[in-house]
């Protein structure tokens, strides 16, 4: 395992805790076969729950800080464990690790464990995440325990199996420095995530701008989608530009600006229209961990940093122009077209629309009409011409249905699928994963595409 080249400090040691009876809830075959696993090792719910661990593995859970809804904390894999990592038939190294299974150095006051329907919740998202093309961790298993957890009461015990090209967060750097080895972590991160930064003349300088561009067009792509994360905290942010830790996460269904579905977010500040300045705020973590790699003189690298840190906006800004063009069927969209786009949203926010269904009606049939009110059909009207000028009304269509899914796990019926499986009965989760997994399909049942109104008042919970 890569990561143990790391000093000491970065890591702890430890085995899963075996728990008393593995069952297989769900397996991710193709996963498995995208990352060449042997699948007579890789789906034994023995090694999938932690009761087996191969003599050659060298479990690790990984250290790293933490600034939550802005205030640092030490935190750490309280309830992880890095089990290997492996290499695809395409030579791209992987983390695979359990989420749930028991007690690490870093749990706190923690039980180390988790429940089923957090567990199917990030499974079932994360590959949702995947299939509508969004940068993500993935998930590979789920097993049951046989063992209760309690939260408010006593639930199903679980482990999840998630997949990413590392576990490397902005609080790993964070803690890194802090600890006075952020070169050495530093080097590392950069040889497995952008290699090429090492041939530059400021390798560090680069390898900052390159997860700024990454965490750009992540964060358009969920707002693109109408994602809401909902707990982005630095060690919720990868280097990687993946999208992690699916705890109070949501899609929304009635388009709301300042939406927000977290539990534990009272202030709104990880609300869907602030999670690009939070985005920018966690970078400025990563650039105040990395100023001694960067000059010398402190003044002369913070300025340095800065410098890149202040193209986010404008890179931000690119991305989600060019993401929401695809939406309304412009090609190349121009900085013009932004205002068009906005002032859509605006519609919708005030008829309370369903933001998938409305891009999807868009889609679906242009000439039909999408809102009653006279600035409604004005935007419309204006919309279309747009849309001649830019390209054909063909490809324009072609574009926006590869652009807009016809689904997405909608809340009010995910929390129904995951309270069957709570209750044995794991079918309808299996169905809702199969129509997430393919959101471009012509072929929808009625109940999935039905919009919550409902759900203004929807809340999610971290699960632990």
């Amino acid at each position: 395992m890569t990561y143990r080249q790391l000093p000491d400090i970065m890591y702890a040691e430890v085995h899963p805790t075996p728990v008393s009876r593995a069952e297989l809830v769900v397996f991710n075959d193709p996963l498995a076969e995208e990352l060449g696993l042997d699948i007579s090792l890789w789906k034994n719910p023995e090694l999938l729950a932690g009761n087996f661990v191969p003599k050659e593995f060298t479990p690790i859970a990984q250290a790293y800080i933490g600034h939550q809804f802005g205030y640092p904390t030490m935190l750490g894999d309280g309830r992880a464990i890095l089990l290997d990592e492996v290499l695809s038939p395409q030579g791209e190294r992987f983390d695979i690790q359990l989420k749930g299974a028991g007690r690490t150095p870093y749990s706190r006051r923690g039980d180390g464990r988790a429940v089923i329907g957090p567990m199917l919740r990030e499974y079932l998202v994360s590959e949702a995440m995947h299939a509508l093309g969004i940068p993500t961790s993935r998930s590979l298993a789920v097993v049951l325990t046989g063992e209760p957890v309690y939260r408010e009461r006593a639930f199903p015990g679980a482990i999840l199996t998630r997949v990413a090209s590392s576990h490397l967060r902005v609080g790993t750097l964070q803690y890194a420095r802090s600890k006075n080895v952020i070169k050495e972590v530093s080097d590392y991160t950069i040889a497995r995530h952008d290699p090429l930064c090492k041939e530059e003349s400021e390798p560090y300088l680069c390898f900052f701008q390159e997860v700024l561009s990454r965490q750009a067009k992540l964060i358009a792509l969920w707002q693109a989608f109408g994602f809401i994360h909902g707990v982005m905290n630095t060690d919720n942010m990868t280097i990687s530009g993946e999208t992690i830790d699916y705890g109070p996460c949501a899609f929304m269904d009635t388009y709301r600006a300042d939406q927000v579905f977290s539990s534990i977010d009272q202030t709104g500040r990880y609300r869907y229209s602030h999670q690009p300045l939070i985005a920018k705020w966690n970078l400025a973590r990563l650039a105040d961990a990395l100023i001694p790699l960067i000059d010398r003189e402190e003044q002369t690298a913070i300025d340095k940093l800065l410098g890149v840190l202040n193209t986010f906006e404008e890179k931000y800004r690119e991305e989600w122009r060019l993401q929401f063009g695809k939406k309304f069927g412009l090609v190349n969209p121009s900085k013009e077209d932004v205002a068009m786009m906005e002032a859509f949203l605006e519609l919708l926010e005030k008829e309370e629309m369903d933001f998938t269904n409305s891009f999807l009606q868009l889609s679906d049939d242009p000439f039909a009409l999408l809102f009653p009110s006279e600035k409604g059909v004005n935007w419309q009207n204006a919309w279309r011409r747009r849309v001649k000028e830019n390209s054909t009304p063909e490809d324009a269509k072609t574009l926006m249905l590869s652009a807009n899914p016809r689904v997405i796990p909608r809340n009010i019926l995910l929390e129904e699928v995951l309270g069957a499986a709570r209750s044995g009965d794991i079918a309808p989760f299996k169905e809702m994963l199969e129509i997430v997994t393919h959101p471009f399909s012509a072929k929808v049942p009625e109940k999935y595409l039905q919009s919550s109104p409902s759900d203004k008042k929807f809340v999610t919970y971290c699960g632990t």
